[in-house]
């Protein structure tokens, strides 16, 4: 009996991603409700080495367990109420950022180091970008700016860095979106 590649791939990437969300805390100094985690490191990666296809499936199942009520997301959230609360946009931001990781991945972002930390940012970007509109409909923009973005823009620096030192390193042999 073999396992195919691809099911294992997703797998994992689903299983990395939960271990990201179990890397979570909070500053004392913030108001903020949001954790900071490493699922958004997770899914950029994830994201990137799995190609648009592949990464967005796994985010797709990632957020399902959760929406079915596995508690897979930050402080083991669950629901469809971490999809309507504080943490929503940035659940939705997942699937988009590591959709779009993976097509910068397709079209060779991964072979210089100042390409992986565009890939990189760009995928953050687009995870702040939702998670700061969904709270923008729940408190408004300053309350937003200052629960979604003020407390994680540090922690979102060194995860591009990180997350960019990952995917250069990574064997290019193990990504299976269109090979760089």
């Amino acid at each position: 009996m073999s396992i195919d590649k691809n099911f294992l791939m997703i797998g994992l990437g689903v299983l990395l991603i939960y271990l990201g969300a179990k890397i979570a805390f909070s500053f004392p100094w913030y108001e903020s409700n949001i954790p900071i985690t490493g699922q958004s490191l997770a899914v950029l990666v994830v994201g990137f080495v799995l190609g648009r296809k592949r990464g967005v499936l796994v985010m797709a199942i990632y957020l399902i367990l959760g929406l079915i009520g596995l508690p897979v997301f930050a402080k083991g959230g669950y629901g469809i109420e971490s999809f309507m609360g504080g943490s929503g946009g940035f659940l939705y931001g997942f699937l988009v950022g590591g959709y779009f990781s993976g097509v910068l991945q397709e079209e060779g972002y991964g072979k210089r180091f100042l390409h992986c930390i565009f890939s990189m940012a760009i995928g953050t970007i687009i995870i702040l970008v939702f998670g700061i509109a969904q709270l923008c409909s729940i408190y408004g923009f300053e309350k937003a700016l200052q629960y979604g973005f003020f407390p994680f823009w540090p922690g979102a620096i060194v995860k591009i860095i990180l997350g960019a030192i990952i995917i250069y390193y990574f064997p290019k042999d193990f990504c299976l979106g269109k090979r760089l």
